[in-house]
């Protein structure tokens, strides 16, 4: 009988272990990294290379080197890349004005964050990521 005790809390305590690793490599799968856009859209007026409210850009028109008014400007998230406060000036070699040709890590379609970046500004990479006070918004304004 001494013998069937210390053997039931090892195989128990193997459970445990085994128990432990498998919930812990199920988390990983939860990350938020894997909900964050492929690209995250700033609300730009591109004859003044300016970034503008969100507001301002009422649909997903895509600028293509002519016309005037305001167009979403695409950054991939993942890309260290710097983003203006409202009213800063943008560089871009940073992006593309057209959502048709970006394409996710894998070739396929991206997924488009279009506005609700800091209004002050930052990396995208921190920024684009959610996180208390930072909002989300797809789609198109109207």
């Amino acid at each position: 009988m001494t013998q069937s005790g210390p053997i039931r809390r090892m195989r128990s305590a193997g459970i445990t272990l085994g128990l432990t690793a498998l919930v812990a490599a199920s988390l990983t799968g939860c990350s938020n990294d894997n909900d964050t856009a492929d690209y995250a859209a700033i609300c730009v007026d591109p004859q003044t290379q300016q970034r503008t409210d969100d507001d301002q850009c009422k649909d997903e028109r895509e600028y293509h080197g002519s016309g005037a008014g305001f167009f979403w400007f695409y950054m991939a998230t993942r890309g260290g890349f710097l983003v203006p406060p409202v009213g800063g000036r943008y560089n871009t070699g940073d992006g593309s004005y057209t959502a048709s040709n970006l394409r996710n890590g894998s070739g396929g379609t991206a997924t488009i964050q279009r506005g609700g970046l800091a209004t002050k500004g930052g990396n995208i990479g921190t920024i684009a990521r959610g996180g208390f006070g930072n909002a989300s918004k797809g789609g198109s304004g109207g």
